[in-house]
């Protein structure tokens, strides 16, 4: 078995896949962020690629940043000042050769995440 890691983002206010968010991949060392790629979720709220392919997967601590205020910004949602959710951060570690999926369940309000399959 191979490890990856993907994701999948619903926009749970409009009911419909989040199309167009940002998201950022960070391997963590101790203090140290590094990283390692830039993506944005395609129509049906997923990366075209696995957003850590096979090749490229270590066990770690990783961290997921999702631009929540620039794809509520895109898609209409009145701002306050300063945006309640604009970065969200999800930091987890993946211990073994697996399927990582981390999905992120996103209104301007809230937000949920969890292990996936």
């Amino acid at each position: 078995m191979t490890g990856y890691l993907t994701t999948h983002v619903l926009d749970t206010a409009r009911g419909c896949p989040a199309e167009g968010l940002k998201i950022d991949l960070y391997r963590i060392d101790g203090d140290t962020r590094h990283l390692l790629r830039t993506l944005a979720t395609n129509d049906d709220g997923r990366t075209d690629a696995h957003i850590l392919p096979a090749d490229e997967f270590a066990p770690g601590v990783y961290e997921l940043v999702f631009h929540a205020g620039a794809y509520l910004d895109a898609i209409g949602v009145p701002p306050e000042e300063p945006r309640f959710l604009d970065v969200i951060p999800i930091r987890f570690g993946m211990s073994e050769l697996s399927h990582y999926h981390v999905p992120l369940l996103l209104s301007p309000f809230s937000f949920s995440t969890y292990r996936g399959s």
